[in-house]
């Protein structure tokens, strides 16, 4: 199962500060709570509920790079459509292949996270995971530079 672990962001500049926040890497959220795609969606259920969280990041076993996403609203429709939590896998309900760079620019995180309806995109690099930006990293990021 999954690890319960808080997002702590990472440095955000003042609304005062004059310097812009030009990539996620500014505004991302590192230590993002995360599960396989082979737990079941009960466990990825508890792990929000007990991490405060309403996604979760789907990392691969061997890899550790993101697989996913899975969200409350996930998890809600499966059991809308008379599904078992407890027997439906994680990778059956997820949002696939959401990652982005920490390079990707605060408005293509907003443009992607737009287009797909998205409110959390994983970052990462080659290693892995590094961290999560949810919409209200970037919106606070856009306003912080005079641009949202």
């Amino acid at each position: 199962m999954g690890q319960i672990t808080t997002g702590a962001p990472a440095q955000i500049p003042s609304p005062h500060s004059t310097a812009a926040v030009a990539t996620v890497a500014d505004v991302m959220q590192l230590t993002p709570t995360t599960i396989q795609r082979h737990d079941h969606a009960a466990a990825a259920t508890y792990l929000m509920k007990h991490a405060g969280a309403t996604a979760l990041m789907v990392v691969d076993a061997q890899t550790g790079q993101p697989a996913g996403i899975i969200t409350e609203a996930d998890v809600a429709r499966a059991i809308a459509d008379g599904k078992d939590v407890n027997d439906v896998w994680v990778d059956a309900v997820m949002i696939t292949r959401p990652a982005i760079i920490t390079t990707t620019s605060i408005r293509d995180a907003v443009k992607i996270m737009t287009a797909r309806h998205l409110r959390h995109l994983p970052v990462a690099d080659d290693a892995g995971l590094l961290g999560v930006v949810d919409i209200t990293d970037v919106c606070q990021a856009l306003i912080n530079t005079g641009q949202g």
